[in-house]
């Protein structure tokens, strides 16, 4: 048999993908695929690779452009490593640019304002308590602009976007939001708790400092603007609390 080389050319990370990739692979999430099983199919989709048959040995038969050869189990599965990425959250905010012809917000939040943060936050933080599909379409009518229904594809897309924003926030923020593993009491990151509605407001008081007249003002805020104020200000906290502990 001829030996021949073929070389695969795969996405080096979730920031490499293209819109069609990215709806590809949440489709394949809603469909329930294991992770291998997730990985297979994007590797093969990428690389443009048409699986022909199986022979009894158990290779597989694929095709690429013109060229016929087989793969091994074996030699499959030590390629698949090099995109397990695909398996935990992105570690910069991931979206689908548009859903039902309407343009998403900014992926980073970057220039949204901190109202539309807190209702977003909200809803995301409701779907983890409840797990209620039905908030997923109202997140997206923040993230995306008025009613949406979401196949159950583009339900995954919305949920992966927050999550990752969440995740990316957690380290550009750290004195404020931190993982749900080593939550404290009011964290918004990863947390189930019904009491978000206190959390969000208490959000708020910080940065008006108990001023109701800011309130307007401090929802108009770039979310940047207003995470970094209270980042700060839970650093402070912080330190102060380290100081008093070392008396």
């Amino acid at each position: 048999m001829q030996n021949i080389s073929i070389n695969l050319v795969i996405p080096q990370g979730w920031y490499d993908l293209s819109e069609k990739q990215l709806r590809f692979v949440f489709r394949l999430i809603a469909d329930g695929f294991n992770s291998d099983e997730l990985k297979t199919l994007c590797l093969l989709r990428w690389s443009n690779l048409k699986v022909l048959g199986r022979r009894e040995c158990g290779a597989y038969l694929l095709k690429k452009d013109k060229i016929i050869f087989e793969l091994t189990p074996l030699t499959l599965a030590e390629v698949l490593p090099f995109i397990d990425w695909l398996g935990s959250v992105p570690s910069y905010p991931v979206r689908l640019a548009k859903i039902k012809g309407r343009n998403a917000l900014p992926a980073d939040f970057v220039g949204v304002p901190f109202e539309k943060y807190i209702m977003a936050d909200n809803l995301y933080q409701g779907y983890l308590h409840t797990q209620d599909d039905s908030l997923l379409d109202e997140l997206a009518g923040v993230l995306y602009g008025g009613v949406i229904s979401l196949s159950p594809a583009e339900r995954i897309a919305v949920f992966y976007w927050m999550a990752s924003l969440k995740y990316f926030f957690a380290r550009k923020f750290s004195d404020f939001l931190q993982p749900a593993a080593v939550a404290s009491d009011g964290n918004l990151l990863g947390s189930s708790s019904p009491n978000v509605e206190e959390a969000m407001n208490a959000q708020i008081r910080a940065l008006t400092k108990g001023d109701v007249t800011k309130e307007e003002q401090i929802l108009a805020l770039d979310t940047w603007r207003a995470l970094t104020e209270l980042n700060a200000q839970a650093r402070e906290y912080k330190e102060m609390n380290a100081k008093i502990n070392n008396k």
